[in-house]
């Protein structure tokens, strides 16, 4: 393997998220769904011999004891027994508190490219559990297709969608997901829907209102979108979006962004780029 192999580490977006309980280990209970796009961040990666796992550049903001490409590296070798390493390089262009993934989904490129270069053929279920040891969010990375997700997110079916194409917008604040589900005024009692059928009646994200009260930026934001039909925040936040049947529709709008404002158009997939690289 060339270590200027690039791997792509795409965003998620979660199409609605409902908050229906809370656990008594003060995990709260989801039900939402899980689209990925194509836009991420970009990994590469060079096997070493020493069983050394390093990173190969600085990434801003992310110190390497919080990062989790390398917690990840190291949770499948020990798993594995491997004495393989690797040198890690993370080039990020997904926004840290913006609800997109980004952290997660390199955590999964991570689990899926090594098990394959470090010859380990471990089947994609086993890395979905290594990949729930590391977050919530990074099974469903693993998984590699839309999904409903349930519990605090772990549990995934897939789910057929339309084609659809995605204005992105990244307010310039990071919101702290443990401040947002701590807060009292969040919704914990949304009854689960039935799905499928998924219509645009169910697309809602029950933090929403929490983090739009506490960052007024991704109100701001979530406001201009909304001149052009149904908007919404993903995760818990900053980063919201709006869906387009077409992807001239999506860049009809982003032409009209201020010049206060940054965002991106991506279209929806309907499984990971690295889908045939595990089983």
């Amino acid at each position: 393997m060339s270590a200027d192999t690039a791997y792509p580490a795409p965003a998620k977006l979660n199409l609605m998220l409902r908050v229906t309980g809370r656990r008594a280990d003060g995990y709260h209970l989801l039900q939402t769904v899980f689209r990925c796009i194509d836009y991420g961040d970009t990994l590469r990666f060079a096997v070493r011999e020493d069983g050394a796992i390093t990173r190969r550049n600085d990434v801003a903001g992310v110190p390497e004891a919080d990062d989790l490409t390398l917690r990840a590296a190291r949770l499948l070798q020990r798993a594995a027994s491997t004495r393989l390493g690797a040198d890690i390089a993370l080039e990020k262009r997904l926004p840290l508190g913006g609800g997109l993934g980004g952290g997660s989904s390199d955590a999964a490129t991570t689990l899926i490219v090594l098990n394959r270069v470090w010859g380990l053929d471990l089947p994609r279920p086993r890395l979905q559990e290594l990949a729930l040891e590391l977050g919530a969010d990074v099974p469903v990375f693993v998984f590699g297709e839309s999904a409903l997700g349930e519990g605090i997110g772990e549990k995934l079916i897939p789910l057929a969608l339309p084609p659809a194409w995605y204005l992105v917008l990244f307010p310039p604040v990071s919101v702290a997901t443990a401040r947002i589900f701590q807060d009292s005024d969040l919704k914990r009692d949304s009854n689960p829907i039935r799905i499928p059928p998924f219509s645009d009646v169910a697309r809602n994200n029950d933090l929403e209102p929490v983090v739009c009260r506490h960052y007024p930026e991704v109100a701001r934001h979530l406001t201009w979108l909304k001149q052009f039909g149904a908007a919404l925040m993903t995760g818990s936040g900053a980063c919201v979006f709006a869906e387009f049947s077409t992807e001239a529709e999506a860049r009809s709008v982003l032409r009209q962004l201020p010049m206060t404002m940054r965002g991106v158009v991506a279209r929806g997939l309907d499984r990971h780029p690295l889908w045939s690289l595990c089983t």
